[in-house]
């Protein structure tokens, strides 16, 4: 049996792992994942070389979420011959409608854009990653699968969902296979969430595997504290608004957003401080996608947790309330930025790499008096890691933008385990498996991970480079 790492294996973006089993010759190639890289030009041109296996002979596909660094890639897969079907939970699929067509939205735009100034200097024209014909077609391959059922696959091989509270639908996934040496369990754990969010169960420990693949985004740091993060947010949003300011937060569109609104529910409904400190300002939520997933979840309440069950039981729903404004048009998006009105605009995408996020930062980045607020991972190369890190200057529609704003960063509002958290998940194999590889992670972050492991919990993993390819 072999595992191929084929993406997250130098970052945390473009997740991709394949798994070939069976005895014979006739094979089962089994994906693990198939998303996008992020992080600026090099990362775009990395998402239109050939996958290094044969799309056609892969097997079937599990997907992990509905997250674009871990689904973006399947119409590209779909539309260099994969035939198979695409598994995932039933809430992923709900969502993946959303995420795909978007994301051939924002590539046939893209492709547009590049296409017009390539003409006026005599160029080719440009072609987008995929359309939306092409995700319209892989979304007909996907096969919903409900958390617990076991799912016999092609090969022999069968496989179980179980819960990561990472978002809505996520999954950690139990792989069995076998070879001529005999079957063997491989558990993927898929983006890990953090325990005691709210409206998310916690991840699901494992308690046995022959070969685990573990995510390793915050390998080498802890969140802040969820309750700080509440507050130390409402801070910013009193001392902006009280100097005329906007704030803007950069936010996924799926599961970040909807876990900011649940959080500003309870501040402006349930805190008796805050609610009238921040009774003036307004937020709105700017991203059609955020829009229509947030409509997703209010569909998915049973997957949530006691807590969130009791609220809706109640009649109050936790992703709305009266400070809260939905904004879809754009003339509704670009009279944000017209209005002085102190305010919250929460947009996508997270990493400010695509949508109308830019235009906001364009318009509010080189203001001092107004701020942005990072509430989630900014992978390398990607603009926000750039503004994140200190740049002076960003450049926006062909334009040098000024960073004059106030930067703040509030990791407990990420969706991901952090250091702690993966420690508890890996701790929780009550044999230990034999294989242990560490993806989707900055390399240091890898590396600073694996020896804590090995000290603390007695695996030795291996730490996912490259491209590579490993027997187990």
């Amino acid at each position: 049996m072999k595992i191929k790492f084929c993406g997250a294996a130098e970052g945390v973006t473009g997740s991709c792992h394949l798994v070939t089993a069976g005895t014979g010759e006739s094979p089962v190639r089994i994906l693990l994942d198939c998303g996008e890289l992020q992080g600026g030009k090099t990362a775009e041109e990395r998402n239109r070389e050939s996958f290094p296996f044969d799309p056609a002979d892969v097997d079937f596909v599990i997907l992990s979420h509905a997250h674009i660094d871990h689904c973006g890639r399947l119409p590209l897969l779909v539309k260099r011959g994969y035939e198979g079907r695409i598994f995932c939970t039933e809430a992923t699929a709900d969502l993946l409608g959303i995420m795909l067509r978007d994301g051939a939205h924002i590539h046939e735009k893209e492709a547009e854009w590049k296409t017009r100034k390539a003409l006026r200097a005599g160029k080719p024209p440009a072609e987008p990653l995929y359309t939306t014909a092409d995700a319209e077609e892989a979304l007909r391959h996907l096969a919903p699968v409900r958390y617990g059922e076991v799912v016999e696959a092609a090969g022999g091989a069968r496989f179980v969902f179980k819960d990561a509270g990472h978002i809505l639908g996520s999954a950690v996934v139990e792989l069995w296979a076998a070879d001529a040496t005999g079957e063997r369990k491989i558990v993927f754990s898929g983006d890990l969430g953090q325990s005691g969010r709210p409206m998310l169960e916690d991840p699901t420990l494992i308690e046995s595997a022959d070969c685990v693949i573990m995510e390793s985004t915050y390998g080498n740091r802890n969140h802040e504290y969820r309750e700080n993060s509440d507050k130390t947010l409402a801070d910013i949003f009193i001392d902006t608004s009280e100097r005329g300011g906007t704030i803007v937060i950069p936010s996924f569109a799926v599961g970040r957003a909807q876990d900011l609104i649940y959080e500003l529910n309870e501040l402006y409904e349930n805190d008796p401080y805050y609610s009238k400190k921040l009774k003036d300002v307004n937020i709105y939520l700017d991203s059609p996608m955020a829009i229509d997933a947030t409509e997703v979840f209010k569909r998915n309440a049973m997957l949530f947790d006691k807590e969130y069950k009791e609220k809706v039981e109640s009649g109050d729903d936790p992703l709305d309330f009266m400070n809260m404004q939905f904004t879809k048009s754009t003339d509704e998006s670009k009279a944000l930025n017209e209005s002085d009105e102190p305010k919250v605009i929460v947009s996508a995408s997270g990493m400010c790499e695509a949508g109308r996020i830019r235009h906001h930062l364009k318009h509010h980045l080189w203001r001092g008096r107004d701020a942005v607020v990072f509430v989630g991972y900014q992978a390398a190369g990607t603009l926000g890691r750039y503004i994140l890190d200190g740049a002076k200057t960003v450049k926006l529609f062909g334009e040098e933008i000024y960073v004059n704003a106030r930067i703040y960063d509030l990791q407990g509002f990420s969706a991901h385990a952090d250091h702690d958290g993966l420690m508890a998940w890996a701790g929780g194999f009550k044999r230990k498996p034999e294989h242990f590889f560490l993806v989707h992670g900055e390399l240091q972050a890898k590396k600073d991970l694996a020896r804590d492991i090995e000290e603390e919990i007695g695996i030795r993993p291996t730490v996912v480079e490259r491209i590579s390819e490993f027997a187990i």
